[in-house]
């Protein structure tokens, strides 16, 4: 049964078939229940149909999502990788409903490729699942295997629908196949209702030098770049055990790790401390991953390393603990690698009815359960970095499906500071950690840009030039004494045209400072967060000339008409 979020976005998804369009992407975070949705949507279909994975690790884990459902399959793969599977599917689920003669079909891209193109089953499909389908390009491998199904219907499901290389997905003005975009709630609604655990972040600062590390054509760091400066941080490897015991001791976890050569160490440095723990890459054979698997449900193993696997499409609600040890300029890697520890973790009595509580009832099990809340430990700065850019993973994301559009900084984007006491992140426009109270100190006081726009905290000098000029324009004007009239009126002109543009100005950020205040901030916050939000301290923004003032009151109007706020007239 469809929770009710995946009924509505299978809905809207379902009406744009109705309406003759080919690719729906279908966008839920992780935890979320994509998997489900696109079983029950396969199974509603009742059609020849394919699921198309694009590594081994995901064709197997594809599989088994379809066992879970009890949908019938077939696997298009080697003979021995079959077997593997339909092992696998016995081992974890108890059951296997592979059939080799099931209208679903599971795919690996690659061996896809190599299937026989005079299969008719190719015409035949009516429906197709792209798993993890930001991935799908018309131009790349996912893209000309799509086109093999000419009367299929896609849906094309995604935690994000964006990619790092900044290409569009949408079919128009963009490089990819998607018609519509429905998307679902986001991770922050979810997880107040219920359905995904609450988090705690733990950001611990390392000695990564990444500044020579660069971001390559696809969006990511260039690896071998990227694994030299890891390699060279001598301390980050005791740091990841240590601060496990700290915060995590006894938990579930999963280690995302730059390298096989690092998550050796890592996996060493555990056991050394007493944690049972192994590795796990995108090389680990499926029955030797079965076999891990088994033991990290049982709690055999407390950690698995992971390289280049476990960040997509996998369901191990167990986890209690990801730990980052791998820096990822990708926004999409790092929602799923820390999706992995947001799902909910309660007794089966109460996960089967799931569905049936109230979000208040869902919240208290969560509270009274093993995983209150989850734990997040950054050894890299991922958390910190991203959110300049896009805020949370858990925030509310805008996304477009033209190229070179979608990866612009979010309007509303708060970036974060760590705390140096606590070590947990928090939106830099507050004075103080919300979590321990620890107050930091700014770096200067000579201009707005070292205290983040927080005016108290300037030089008492500088506070005092900077509130002369913003006082300066809304005084009468005076002519200098001899000047000529031609001059004088073009200057008061200038004045007068000034005046009237400070004046609307004023008035947005006043309303605008009246939606903080009605938010709880105190005013020093609240001029923090016009620094950040804005780009200008309040008193330099009212100094601007006309042009530039207009246009920071279209921004401000904007950012006031998007979240509905309205001055009333008494």
């Amino acid at each position: 049964m469809l929770y009710d979020f995946q009924q509505d976005v299978q809905n809207k998804a379902f009406a744009h078939y109705h309406e003759g369009h080919t690719a729906v992407m279908t966008v839920m975070p992780t935890g979320g229940g994509k998997t489900v949705l696109f079983c029950d949507s396969l199974l509603k279909f009742n059609c020849p149909s394919v699921v198309i994975a694009h590594r081994q690790e995901l064709v197997s884990q594809a599989a088994l999502s379809l066992n879970r459902e009890h949908v019938p399959h077939s696997i298009i793969a080697p003979k021995k990788v079959i077997q593997q599977i339909i092992g696998l599917e016995h081992d974890l689920q108890g059951y296997s409903t592979y059939n080799s003669r099931a209208p679903a079909r599971v795919a690996g891209v690659d061996t896809l490729r190599n299937h026989d193109a005079n299969d008719k089953w190719f015409s035949q499909v009516g429906f197709g699942v792209i798993d993890e389908a930001h991935h799908a390009l018309r131009t790349n491998k996912w893209g000309k295997e799509m086109l093999k199904f000419p009367n299929a219907r896609w849906m094309l499901p995604t935690a994000h629908a964006l990619r790092a290389d900044n290409k569009g997905l949408g079919r128009d003005g963009g490089e990819g196949f998607v018609d519509r975009l429905v998307v679902g709630p986001y991770g922050r609604q979810l997880i107040n209702r219920g359905f995904l655990t609450d988090y705690r972040l733990v950001c611990v600062g390392s000695d990564v030098a990444l500044a020579d590390v660069p971001v390559g054509p696809s969006g990511e760091y260039n690896m071998p770049k990227l694994r030299a400066a890891t390699h060279a941080d001598n301390q980050i490897v005791g740091d990841v055990v240590k601060t496990y015991l700290k915060y995590a001791a006894g938990k579930l976890g999963i280690t995302f790790a730059v390298d096989k050569e690092e998550a050796v160490k890592l996996r060493n440095a555990y056991v050394a401390a007493g944690v049972p723990a192994e590795v796990i890459t995108d090389e680990t054979p499926i029955t030797v991953r079965g076999q891990l698997m088994r033991k990290f449900k049982a709690r055999q193993i407390l950690q698995l390393v992971s390289v280049d696997c476990l960040g997509e499409g996998v369901d191990v609600p167990a986890i209690e603990v990801v730990s980052l040890v791998r820096r990822t300029a990708s926004w999409q890697l790092l929602c799923q690698q820390v999706g992995r520890a947001l799902r909910v973790m309660v007794d089966e009595q109460y996960a089967r009815h799931w569905p049936q509580y109230s979000d208040v009832e869902r919240l208290a099990l969560i509270a009274n359960s093993n995983k209150p809340k989850a734990i997040i430990i950054d050894h890299v700065g991922n958390i910190v970095w991203h959110a300049k850019f896009r805020g949370l993973f858990d925030s509310r994301q805008e996304y477009s499906l033209l190229s070179g559009e979608r990866n612009a900084r979010k309007s509303d984007a708060i970036p974060l500071r760590t705390c140096l006491e606590c070590k947990q992140p928090y939106e830099q426009y507050l004075i103080r950690c919300k979590y321990c109270g620890n107050e930091p100190l700014p770096a200067g006081r000579s201009t707005p840009e070292l205290v983040q726009g927080d005016l108290v905290e300037l030089d008492p000098l500088v506070l005092k030039a900077m509130r002369g000029e913003s006082e300066k324009i809304m005084q009468a004007y005076v002519a200098p004494h001899g000047m000529p009239a031609y001059i004088v009126k073009a200057q008061m002109r200038h004045h007068h045209d000034r005046f009237r543009g400070q004046t609307s100005l004023r008035h947005a950020m006043m309303l605008w400072g009246g939606w903080q205040k009605h938010l709880g901030l105190q005013e020093r916050e609240a001029q923090k967060l016009f620094y950040i939000r804005f780009g200008i301290d309040v008193l330099s923004a009212q100094a601007l000339a006309l042009t530039d003032a207009t246009a920071l009151e279209a921004r401000i109007v904007a950012e006031l008409e998007r979240a509905n706020i309205q001055e009333v007239v008494a």
